[in-house]
């Protein structure tokens, strides 16, 4: 077992991957990188179809300290992201710290508090820490309906060119911004497109007045008043869902993740793609929708989304709220452990870009802060009252808000940490008495 007690793991070289090992670099902490993949990029290197774009726009996507190339458009392709994380790790000369074509199997806490890691070549290691950047569009999430469909079934993470649904009846299952793309590419190319869709969604055009809708100055106002104002720009450059033959929305605007694309009402209006509404059951090629219709398909794409999933982690490590969010202090820390920190698990309303580099520093912070404490930090947020999310979407401009007021109040904790240690041990014969294991942590 090779010995790397001093070492952080960082695992994956995706954008948070990357990310977070420039800011490792730039404060000087050691680490390794391990990617399960040959390249960097995460999902926009083997996630993501040959002809997709962007939904956010280039500058809510780009690192803050690394701006796209000027050339680049709004909406940057599949080919120009995977140019653009590729150039950051040339640029960062993060190269030499990845080992590629890596899969970790297991991460396990030691008694010392370092972590046992497990690659799938069998090989094992120890570190100091873990940082976990395994992305969170990969495990896939199919939808359960009666019955069997005969035809091909496949997950939009499956989608990976226009040719796959070139002449074919096609049904495409979700509202959301990948059931959106794969439906206007099937507009395209298919016999026939249809959307099959369980409840109404905000679906807004990528852009408004000639700009990317993200990029309106609305995000820097209110959520009530966004709200307010955003309905009405729809209604002025949209007109009403129904017109389109859409459901009307069950949530509020930013409840859920908003829908981002322009293509599906030009191809609704041009017949192109026929909405339909939620499935009742499959009968061979025939799929039964729960208004009574029916109609034959060669091929069903779930664009359903995806788990929270960390398959190396011992099962019920991570607290989970319908397999979508994190329980996690801080974002990315439990109060039970030590330099493990769980990164990316929540999602930006638009793009991550302008959140990855703060975020990134933060965490470098907290693990120098770390090594100043006793306790873990995560105990120690707990303990100060550090709230636990309660949605997996982020506000960008509130998470921004936040993260620079934990640049300035950061320090406080090892006060707190020092007080909340003298607490623990005054507590601790106390508690040992109805310990029937002496070694128990008290915390």
């Amino acid at each position: 077992m090779q010995d790397k007690s001093n070492i952080f793991l960082i695992i994956g070289a995706g954008p948070c991957g990357l990310s977070h090992a420039k800011a490792f670099k730039d404060s000087g902490i050691p680490y390794e990188q391990v990617e399960a993949d040959d390249e960097v990029g995460g999902n926009w290197y083997h996630g993501t179809y040959r002809t997709a774009h962007i939904i956010s726009s280039r500058k809510t996507t780009e690192f803050t300290d690394f701006p796209m190339p000027s050339d680049y458009p709004d909406f940057p392709s599949q080919r120009q992201m995977g140019d653009y994380y590729k150039l950051y790790a040339n640029t960062f000369d993060l190269r030499p710290q990845i080992e590629f074509n890596t899969k970790v199997t297991a991460v396990r806490p030691r008694a010392d508090e370092l972590w046992d890691v497990e690659l799938a070549n069998g090989e094992q290691r120890f570190y100091k820490g873990v940082l976990v950047c395994n992305g969170h569009h990969w495990h896939k999430r199919f939808p359960n309906y009666p019955g069997e469909f005969m035809g091909e079934y496949i997950h939009s993470k499956d989608f990976k060119s226009p040719e796959q649904l070139a002449g074919k009846r096609v049904l495409v299952i979700g509202g959301g911004n990948s059931a959106c793309d794969v439906v206007s590419e099937a507009a395209r190319v298919s016999q026939t497109a249809h959307l099959s869709l369980r409840r109404g969604y905000w679906m807004t055009p990528k852009t408004v007045f000639g700009k990317p809708s993200i990029e309106s100055p609305l995000v820097h106002f209110p959520v009530p008043l966004q709200r307010l104002l955003l309905r009405v720009i729809l209604r002025v450059v949209v007109g009403k869902y129904s017109d389109y033959g859409l459901p009307k929305p069950d949530h509020k605007i930013f409840e859920k993740h908003p829908t981002i694309s322009t293509e599906i009402f030009h191809y609704l209006k041009h017949g192109r793609i026929k909405p339909r509404p939620d499935i009742e059951r499959f009968d061979g090629n025939t799929v039964l929708f729960t208004d009574g219709t029916s109609d034959e398909f060669d091929m069903i794409v779930a664009a359903t989304g995806f788990y929270l999933s960390f398959p190396f982690l011992p099962a019920g490590m991570v607290p989970m709220k319908n397999d979508q969010l994190a329980l996690l202090y801080g974002g990315c820390v439990l109060p039970t452990y030590k330099n493990l920190y769980i990164i990316g698990t929540q999602q930006v309303r638009y793009g991550i870009g302008p959140l990855l580099t703060p975020s990134s520093k933060l965490v470098a912070k907290m693990i120098n802060l770390q090594d100043q404490m006793e306790l873990p930090i995560g105990l120690v947020l707990k303990e100060s009252g550090s709230p636990l999310p309660d949605t997996h979407l982020v506000d960008p401009i509130r998470s921004l808000r936040q993260m620079k007021i934990a640049n300035y109040t950061m320090p406080l904790l090892l006060r707190k940490e020092r007080r909340l240690r003298k607490k623990i041990k005054a507590q601790a014969p106390v508690l040992a008495k109805f310990s029937s294991n002496p070694d128990v942590k008290v915390y």
